[in-house]
């Protein structure tokens, strides 16, 4: 949609390396070596951020890392390298034995680099090595209420209820469709929606994916050929031609449907969760998903698979489209919101953050732009996002303090960080590779919490212009 394109824009994107104009971003700089400053209103604006920050560091970056507002303050090297080590010794999870010298090159490298060996990636959890975690003892009796409740045509109050504090794996992608709204509560009408709008998906691709592209489009499509590949490197299943292919396809279709936006980095992660849950129907119970081979499916199930994937995304995403608008405005508001939050709730940490010079822009962008999917295993996500669907219209702002509370999670690790490295690379590399579905179910409670004290003072997550 060319209202949403700006080509004199002189900012590069927040996404680094992309060399075309994607809807719904800023043209990057055409000269990047120039000595000629752009002009920023504000030196920490959302602009100038996007300019010189980027989400993790990529394998062919500067020496130097300079951040927003800060012209004087420059990461090199040498200096990432000591970070880094602080960080390994300092959080470590299992044991006191001293860091190995593999494990200090290991270390080093992801902050360096955007993909290393051992898939220690910046920002996203190592492979869990249990691929089938036990499940909770309560999980047959929630799966029996679960089956008593969708045997009938059970209300959208008690499913969000029941489905609140976790969902089964065997009746998780029924569910989430209701949730989702994309699957209709009457049993009389399921099958006929069904058909039909898998069919208008598959008519869809018809129609624009195998169509000549225009140059919007051959953008778009160049971009997402980009990202695809580099989804979740740990897990096999992604690595998987045919699964890249189908992410591929949604990923357009939901650009060309949402011209407002178009296609920004970070929506092909959240089309994970809706991809693994409706893969697990075709799935035996004693299967890990991460090692599953998608082309021992029959066509029909992969069709399937596909389009529910899409139209959960689609449903999923029209509560916080303007997370994806040009400028991103929806992130930036609740960017300030969830400094305003931490400011009230824990101005010990909100100060020391502040006193470090650590903006909430540079680690929280991600976080809601993702929805915490690269802070977490895929398996939690998932169990979070039981969550997250089960808050229906509320999801948007409930996500908020989400983020508030997987913040104060880490608290004593990040108080213990006395430099602005350390404490960036901690906040943008959390420790969250043994996490279980445990740790999501505290951190949805401290999240109801939360939201139970500020639900009756809206006015209190009101951003502030002045600095604490």
């Amino acid at each position: 949609m060319e209202g949403s394109r700006n080509p004199d824009h002189d900012k590069t994107s927040f996404w680094k390396k992309n060399s075309k104009t994607v809807p719904g971003r800023p043209s990057p700089k055409k000269d990047v070596k120039s000595n000629v400053k752009p002009k920023v209103v504000g030196a920490t604006s959302f602009q100038d951020f996007q300019a010189s920050v980027s989400d993790a560091w990529a394998m062919d970056d500067d020496d130097f890392c300079i951040i927003s507002g800060l012209e004087s303050t420059k990461i090199s090297k040498k200096v990432s390298q000591s970070a880094a080590l602080n960080v390994l010794n300092s959080h470590r999870n299992s044991t006191d034995m001293p860091v190995t010298s593999n494990e200090k090159l290991e270390a080093v490298a992801s902050y360096e680099v955007d993909y290393v060996r051992n898939n220690r990636i910046p920002g996203r959890p190592q492979q869990l090595r249990c691929l089938n975690p036990p499940q909770d003892e309560d999980s047959e009796s929630k799966l029996e209420r679960f089956e008593s409740v969708l045997a009938n045509p059970p209300s959208l109050p008690e499913l969000c209820k029941l489905s609140w504090s976790g969902i089964p794996v065997k009746v998780r992608a029924i569910t989430w469709r209701l949730l989702s709204g994309y699957l209709p509560i009457n049993l009389e009408r399921r099958s006929g929606v069904l058909e039909r709008k898998r069919q208008d998906y598959w008519n869809l691709v018809e129609k624009y994916y195998y169509a000549e592209h225009d140059e919007t489009n051959r953008d778009i499509q160049h971009q997402i050929n980009i990202d695809v590949p580099r989804m979740n490197p740990s897990i096999p299943l992604f690595q998987q031609k045919t699964v890249q292919i189908m992410f591929e396809r949604i990923l357009f279709i939901w650009s060309i449907r949402h011209p407002a936006s178009g296609y920004v980095q970070g929506i092909n992660d959240l089309v994970t969760p809706f991809y693994v849950v409706f893969l697990q129907e075709f799935i035996l119970d004693n299967q890990a998903f991460e090692t599953f081979h998608v082309d021992t499916l029959t066509e029909e199930q992969l069709r399937i698979i596909e389009a529910d994937s899409f139209w959960c995304l689609s449903k999923f995403l029209d509560g916080i489209q303007d997370n994806y608008v040009f400028a991103q405005v929806g992130i930036q508001r609740k960017v300030h919101q969830l400094e305003e939050l931490i400011k009230r709730v824990d101005e010990t940490l909100h100060r020391h953050l502040k006193q470090h010079n650590v903006s909430y822009l540079q680690f929280s962008f991600r976080w809601l732009n993702n929805l915490l999917t690269r802070e977490l295993p895929l398996r939690c996500t998932i169990r979070l996002w039981d969550t997250y669907l089960a808050e229906n219209d509320c999801f948007a702002s409930f996500q908020l303090y989400v983020c508030a509370s997987f913040l104060l999670y880490w608290k004593d690790d990040l108080m213990r960080q006395n430099d602005f490295q350390g404490l960036l690379l901690l906040l943008q590399n959390l420790p969250t590779q043994s996490w279980t579905s445990s740790q999501i179910s505290i951190l949805v409670a401290e999240a109801y919490k939360l939201k139970v004290m500020f639900a009756d003072a809206p006015n209190h997550l009101q951003s502030n212009t002045g600095d604490s």
